[in-house]
């Protein structure tokens, strides 16, 4: 299916390029002899070419790997590729400005070259698959070619290096001005940790958080241990005060002790020794000298300590006994002064132990957030210093990159003075001529069928007026009869008397046929024959189908109506002194003004012309004689003005059987064809069909009608008419 709709496209185009021939021969032609003289004129041309190796990264750089970025070709967006760029750098206005002052090139006219004259004959292309850029050249001077290109590379190599060098001056000249702010904030982070360690007294906070915690262990089997000696202190104590028979509170003496200033000094001696003992414990081992010392002191103060509490217990139990006391009860006192001398020690000492433990743990549970700020302090710290570190590196690799004198572009191929022209160009500037050639002449076929408003085929003419195709006259092509005025068709009814077995007879028969078959009711006798314009050939068709239905044996009367432009006695070469005109008006009898022209046929011509035709055909003498030609003849044609013309043919229809229109392709537009449709319903014009004359069989699409013709030996000749119908 589609190759069937691809093949009807391509005979569409062949037809309409065969219906616009000669325009569009003529446009082939003068395009075609514009490209052939501007061939001949050309004069011979010379290319230079050299060639230009980048590389990814700067040479030096790569060498001592001091900044290596500088000069590096990296795309912004991955698809495209850097060399690209470089060609548009080598094509640009300042490059070939640069250029063009060093060279001082001149046209044919001797004025300094322009810009685009210079960029037209220039061309930078990126080879595929390499790092490599040709720059090429094209001039009528081959030295000239050969000096602008060496020129343009040795512009962009100094354009290339300047460009390095500028991005190495601007880099280092903004790390010089970053250096000091890098400093001052490296300074400023030292002095927050430094600040931060000695308010809080924080050396290595991990490891201290972690002697908290052992020393808060520590610490809390001292307090238990502690509390275990408190309470046998207490028991001991009870016991003694139960053998005694009396107890110290009763005998005031426990009071007394815990006020006595000696004692008081004591036990708070007591208490800051053993919190120096638990803090040193974590810091030293058990044999280090402190502890050793601490521990001493420790003992000292406690056997003091039983000393001031045996006196005082001693003093206020003699004053309570008023010195009756035995030795037993004596020696009771003092264990008892020891036991409460212990206890007082040991209730100073858990005290001590628990308000040291409240110190560590809230010291624990400050640890987690000093630590974070000392995490915070030290990486702002580490972030200044490798800022700072980086900038010093960058200072220094920027300054040697600026004294560098190598970009990442080498000529690898300077221009040489080219051997012969560029020649190859010729088939190719001749094949470029006939393509541009063909396309300008299809362009202008198009153009003017476009413009063509005419009705072109057969299935034109049936869609655009929608009548019944009763026949299909060939184009006659050998006809060597003089053209008619006012028609174009030359086939003459004396040619279809003589060649009877032609096509062109063949396509009359057939017209006739289908008029004597149209209506089985009531047979037609009288036809008025018209057209929507004028030359499309209704008057050869009146008297060519004349002459067939004569060949019939019909009688046949060919009435000439067309008062302005009248033809049919000119075609049958008969005067028109007088007739319908005169008959009308009664100058003369129908006898005295019809002619036989040849068996069958009657001609009776259009006469003078009168004043106002339209009123003459208008009146009941031509309606009479319309009925006087039915009765007497077979068959009678009225051959009437074109539609656009005059009312004529409407008029004489009312008085005839129908109305046959004639159509001619190529000859009558839409336009007019619309227009001859609405005005014969509007008139109530009773149209047999249409007959579509002057057909070219090569121009239909879909070749209703083949008309061909067979020689045989000797003089006898056969002529064949076949019809095809279109498949849908």
């Amino acid at each position: 299916m589609e190759s069937r709709e691809s093949t009807g496209g391509f005979q569409r185009y062949w037809r309409i390029l065969k219906r616009q021939w000669l325009p569009s021969s003529v446009a082939f032609g003068s395009v075609l002899s514009l490209f052939m003289l501007g061939l001949i004129l050309q004069k011979p041309q010379y290319i230079a070419e050299g060639k230009l190796l980048f590389r990814r990264g700067n040479a030096t750089s790569s060498i001592t790997g001091v900044e290596t970025n500088i000069g590096q070709l990296d795309p912004l967006q991955q698809q495209n590729n850097p060399l690209d760029t470089e060609a548009e750098i080598i094509r640009s206005v300042q490059v070939a400005e640069k250029a063009l002052q060093r060279l001082d090139l001149r046209d044919a006219n001797g004025n300094p070259l322009r810009l685009n004259q210079f960029l037209n004959n220039l061309n930078v292309s990126n080879i595929r698959g390499t790092d490599i850029l040709q720059i090429s050249y094209q001039d009528r001077n081959p030295e000239t070619a050969v000096a602008v290109v060496n020129t343009l590379m040795a512009v962009y190599l100094e354009n290339n290096f300047l460009s390095s060098r500028t991005e190495a001056v601007a880099a280092r000249e903004f790390i010089e001005n970053q250096i000091p702010r890098a400093r001052e904030t490296l300074n400023q982070a030292e002095l927050a940790l430094r600040s931060f360690k000695e308010e809080n007294k924080i050396v290595a906070a991990e490891e201290e958080r972690r002697a908290a915690v052992d020393i808060n262990t520590e610490l809390q089997k001292q307090i238990n241990a502690t509390q275990t000696q408190l309470a046998d202190a207490k028991a001991q104590s009870a016991l003694l005060q139960k053998e005694l028979g009396r107890d110290l509170t009763t005998a005031g003496v426990e009071t007394s002790i815990s006020q006595t200033p000696g004692v008081q000094e004591l036990l708070k001696e007591i208490q800051q020794v053993e919190a120096q003992i638990v803090t040193d414990e974590s810091r030293f081992r058990e044999d280090h000298p402190t502890l050793v010392a601490l521990r001493s002191r420790k003992a000292d103060l406690e056997r003091l300590l039983q000393q001031r509490t045996q006196r005082a217990v001693n003093t206020n139990l003699q004053q309570a006994t008023n010195g009756q006391i035995s030795p037993y009860e004596q020696n009771l006192t003092q264990q008892l002064a020891n036991s409460e001398a212990r206890r007082l020690g040991l209730s100073s000492q858990l005290s001590a132990l628990s308000e040291l433990q409240a110190q560590y743990t809230q010291k624990l549970n400050n640890v987690p957030q000093l630590e974070q700020r000392q995490r915070e302090l030290e990486r702002e710290l580490e972030a200044a210093q490798s800022a700072y570190s980086l900038l010093s590196q960058k200072l220094q690799e920027s300054r040697i990159a600026e004294n560098q004198k190598v970009g990442n572009a080498r000529v690898i191929a300077a221009a040489t003075i080219p051997d012969e022209p560029v020649n190859s160009r010729q088939p190719l500037f001749i094949v470029t001529g006939l393509l541009v050639s063909g396309a300008f002449a299809i362009a202008t076929a198009l153009l003017l069928e476009a413009r063509d408003k005419s009705l072109q085929t057969v299935e034109q003419a049936k869609q655009v007026l929608g009548f019944t195709p009763l026949g299909v006259i060939p184009i006659s092509k050998n006809s060597e009869s003089p053209s008619i005025a006012g028609e174009s068709e030359t086939y003459t009814p004396g040619m279809l008397q003589a060649a009877p077995r032609s096509p062109m007879s063949a396509a009359y028969r057939m017209l006739q046929a289908n008029l004597m078959f149209l209506s089985s009711d009531k047979q037609i006798k009288v036809v008025v024959v018209t057209s929507s314009v004028p030359q499309e050939g209704k008057s050869t068709v009146s008297a060519n189908l004349a002459a067939s239905m004569a060949q019939l044996g019909r009688r046949v009367l060919l009435v000439d109506a067309d008062m302005l432009r009248p033809t049919q006695h000119q075609i049958w070469e008969l005067p028109n002194q007088s007739g319908l005109s005169n008959l009308l008006v009664g100058q003369v009898e129908f006898p005295a003004v019809v002619k036989q022209v040849i068996d069958n046929i009657h001609v009776l011509t259009a006469g003078s012309t009168p004043p106002n035709p339209v009123a003459l055909l208008e009146s009941q003498r031509m309606a009479n004689l319309a009925t006087m030609f039915s009765e007497n003849y077979d068959f009678t044609i009225i051959d009437t003005p074109a539609l656009n013309v005059d009312a004529i043919a409407p008029i004489l229809g009312k008085m005839a059987d129908g109305v046959l229109l004639v159509v001619r392709p190529g000859v009558v537009d839409s336009a007019s064809a619309t227009f001859a449709k609405e005005f014969l319903a509007q008139s109530g014009q009773h149209v047999l069909g249409q007959v579509i004359n002057g057909v070219i069989p090569e121009n239909e699409p879909h070749s209703y009608y083949y008309f061909s013709q067979e020689y045989y030996n000797g003089d006898t000749t056969r002529q064949t008419v076949s019809q095809h119908s279109h498949k849908r």
